[in-house]
C-alpha cells in the first residue's frame, strides 16, 4: 500500500568550503538540533527519452535512512511535490508505475542514474521544543547506471558528479515565512538558490544525459509545467508566448499570433491537463475527475469547432476517443454532483415532512454506485484503449495536423469560428424555446445547453486574439449553458427520485419523501423554462456578435 507525504522545500547549493549559519534565532527558531547523519543509496528510475524527468517527476528505489523504499515525486507547485511511498521491491511498483502512465505509455522504467548521498540532518525547534523545519546538508555523488541512456558500457564506473546541497524541508504545520527568512540567512553566508529543481535534473545535466536528443523537448505552459512538443512546436510555442498581450488582437503589433498559434495553444493546455490529471484521478484527489473530464470536453470541443485549423481527418477518431473517455469520467462525476444535489434537498425538507429512512436510502444507493464506478474507473485507465488515446495525445503534441488556414492571421479565423458555433446555439436555442413541454422540450434544451458549452469554450480559446470581446461573449454563453444545466440536473434528479421512491416502496418505507422533492424539482425546471427566453434575448444582441468581428 502506498502512502503520500507532501513536502515543502526550498534546495540550495554551496561550495564546499562555506560555512552554514547557525539558524538559531531565525524568526521562531529558538534550537537547532542534531539529528545524525544518513548514507543513502538511490536508484532513479525514467523512460529511455526521459519522459518523467522531462516533466519534473522522480521515481527512485532508495536504501539507506528513516524511509528505504520507493519514492515517486509528483510536482504540485513550485516547491511542493508529493512523495508517494512504496515498500523495497525488486522492480517498480505497480501501485507507483500507475501513476506514471500518461507519460510513460507501454515504455519500460529502466535505471537512469545513481545517487549515493551522505546526508547530515538537524531540525530546528521553537521555544516549545516542536520541530519547525528540517535541514538537511548533503554531499552527493552522482553518475549514470549501467545500462542507461549516455552510460556505455562503463557508466558506472564513471567519476561522476559531485556537489554539496542543501534542503529546507517545512515540518508539520509549518509557515512558508519561515522559509522565506532561512533562505535570506543562507544567502547572506554565501548559499545559492539551487541550479536545478532535484537531484536527478543536475545529475542528468552534469553525467551527460541531459533531455536535449534523449527526450523530446518541453515547451513551457501556461501553468509554469512543460508542454510536450517537437522542436518545431517548441518554437512555435515560445513565439506564442512572445506574442501574447493583452486588448482586443493579442500581439497586434507587426506579427500578430497565427490562428494556429492560438488554436495550439489552447489544443496544448486541455492534452496537458489529461496527462497530467491522470495520476490525480488514480489517487482520487477532490475533483480530480471533473477536471480531468472537463479538459477532454474542451478539446474535443475545440477539435470541432476549429476545423479549417486542425485537420479532421486526425483529430475526428481522438475526438470519438475522448467523448469516450469524457463518458467513463462522468459515471462517478455525475454520482458526486447528484448525491450532494439530492442531499442538499433533503436538508431543506422540515422533520415532519422526513418520511422514513430517507437519508439511509440516499446513502446506500450513492456508495454502491460509488464503489462500482470507481472500480470501473480505474479498469479503464489500466486498459489498451485508454493507452492508445494517450499516445495519440502525445504524437498529437508532437506533430500537430495544422492546414493552411492554421498560417493566417488569428483574429480573422477564430471570430468566425466563434459565430459558427453561436449560429448553431441560435437553432437549437430557438428551437427548444418553440418545442411542446414534456420530453420533447427537456431533449431540446439538453442539446442546446450542449451547444452553448461548444460556443463558451470556443469564445474561450479565442481570448488571447480577440480580448475583452471574447470573454464577455463567452461569460454571457455561460449564462445560457448554467442555466439549461440546472434544468438537465433537474431532469436527472427527478428520474432518481423516482427509482429512490420505488425502491422505498418496495421495501416498506413509502416514497412520500421523495416525491415531495420530484415535485420540487419540477418547479425548479419550469422556472429555468421561463427564465430562459428573457435571458436568450440578452445574450442574442448583435452587438455582442459584431464586437468579435476584427
Amino acid at each position: 500500500m502506498a502512502d503520500t507525504v507532501r513536502e515543502i522545500e526550498r534546495k540550495y547549493e554551496a561550495d564546499n568550503d562555506t560555512q552554514l549559519p547557525d539558524l538559531a534565532g531565525i524568526g521562531p527558531v529558538a534550537a537547532v538540533a542534531e539529528a545524525g547523519t544518513e548514507d543513502l543509496d538511490a536508484l532513479y528510475y525514467d523512460t529511455t527519452g526521459l519522459s518523467l524527468a522531462a516533466d519534473g517527476i522522480t521515481l527512485r528505489r532508495r536504501t539507506g535512512g528513516r524511509d528505504a523504499g520507493w519514492h515517486l515525486k509528483l510536482p504540485v507547485a513550485p516547491g511542493v511535490r508529493d512523495e508517494v511511498r512504496a515498500p523495497l521491491s525488486d522492480v517498480p511498483p505497480p501501485e507507483l508505475t500507475a501513476l506514471v502512465r500518461s507519460r510513460a505509455l507501454d515504455q519500460e522504467l529502466v535505471p537512469v542514474v545513481r545517487l549515493r548521498t551522505r546526508r547530515t540532518v538537524r531540525v530546528l525547534r521553537d521555544a516549545a521544543g516542536t520541530p519547525l523545519a528540517e535541514v538537511a546538508e548533503d554531499a552527493v555523488h552522482a553518475w549514470p547506471a549501467a545500462g542507461a541512456v549516455g552510460a556505455g558500457e562503463s557508466g558506472a564506473g564513471r567519476a561522476g558528479a559531485r556537489w554539496r546541497e542543501i534542503e529546507v524541508e517545512l515540518l508539520g504545520e509549518g509557515d512558508t515565512g519561515l522559509l522565506d527568512e532561512i533562505g535570506r540567512a543562507l544567502a547572506a553566508a554565501g548559499v545559492r538558490p539551487a541550479s536545478a529543481a532535484s537531484k536527478l535534473e543536475r545529475a542528468l545535466a552534469e553525467t551527460g544525459q541531459g533531455r536535449d536528443g534523449a527526450a523530446a523537448p518541453h515547451t513551457a505552459g501556461p501553468d509554469g509545467r512543460r508542454a510536450d512538443g517537437s522542436g518545431r512546436a517548441a518554437a512555435k510555442a515560445k513565439s506564442r508566448a512572445k506574442s501574447k498581450g493583452k486588448g482586443k488582437a493579442a500581439g497586434a503589433g507587426k506579427k500578430g499570433p497565427t490562428a494556429g498559434d492560438v488554436v495550439l495553444r489552447y489544443a496544448h493546455e486541455q492534452v496537458r491537463a489529461i496527462i497530467e490529471l491522470e495520476p490525480a484521478v488514480r489517487r482520487d484527489l477532490p475533483d480530480s475527475v471533473h477536471q480531468m473530464r472537463v479538459a477532454t470536453r474542451r478539446l474535443r470541443s475545440a477539435f470541432r469547432s476549429y476545423t479549417k485549423v486542425l485537420d479532421r481527418a486526425v483529430t475526428r477518431p481522438i475526438g470519438v476517443e475522448l467523448k469516450w473517455l469524457a463518458a467513463e469520467l462522468g459515471v462517478e462525476r455525475d454520482r458526486e454532483v447528484l448525491t450532494g444535489r439530492l442531499q442538499e434537498a433533503l436538508a431543506g425538507v422540515p422533520g415532519t415532512l422526513r418520511l422514513g429512512p430517507v437519508d439511509a436510502r440516499l446513502r446506500i444507493w450513492s456508495e454502491r454506485r460509488r464503489a462500482g464506478a470507481r472500480d470501473q474507473l480505474l479498469a479503464v485507465l489500466d486498459g489498451p484503449r485508454h493507452l492508445s488515446l494517450l499516445k495519440s495525445l502525445h504524437a498529437f503534441l508532437e506533430e500537430p495536423p495544422l492546414r493552411k488556414a492554421a498560417g493566417r492571421p488569428a483574429p480573422e479565423v477564430v471570430a468566425g469560428a466563434v459565430l459558427k458555433d453561436y449560429r448553431r446555439l441560435a437553432r437549437r436555442t430557438e428551437a427548444a424555446l418553440a418545442a411542446p413541454a414534456g420530453r420533447e422540450r427537456d431533449e431540446a434544451l439538453h442539446g442546446a445547453r450542449k451547444a452553448a458549452k461548444r460556443t463558451r469554450y470556443a469564445a474561450e480559446a479565442a481570448r488571447p486574439a480577440l480580448g475583452r470581446p471574447a470573454k464577455k461573449f463567452a461569460k454571457r454563453t455561460k449564462r445560457v449553458q448554467q442555466l439549461l444545466g440546472d434544468h438537465q440536473d433537474s431532469v436527472v434528479a427527478r428520474a432518481t427520485l423516482r427509482e429512490l421512491a420505488t425502491q422505498a416502496q418496495r421495501a416498506g418505507e413509502g416514497g412520500f419523501t421523495f416525491g415531495l422533492l420530484y415535485g420540487r424539482e419540477e418547479a425548479l425546471a419550469a422556472d429555468r423554462e421561463r427564465a430562459l427566453p428573457d435571458l436568450w434575448r440578452k445574450v442574442s444582441r448583435r452587438k455582442h456578435r459584431a464586437a468579435l468581428r476584427p
